[in-house]
């Protein structure tokens, strides 16, 4: 009884470590996006 108690910070660690990297994984998608947005608006401007 007390072993899946004992691994419980462990989980916890592995669910708060998860979310940051999929946040990360977001914000880097979003600024290729953005990347992606500008350099197509300065194709089109003919720049």
């Amino acid at each position: 009884m007390t072993r899946p108690f004992a691994m419980l910070p462990l989980l916890a660690f592995l669910a708060i470590a998860a979310c940051e990297t999929v946040e990360g994984a977001g914000r880097d998608l979003e600024d290729a996006g953005a990347a992606i947005t500008a350099e197509s608006q300065e194709a089109q401007a003919g720049y």
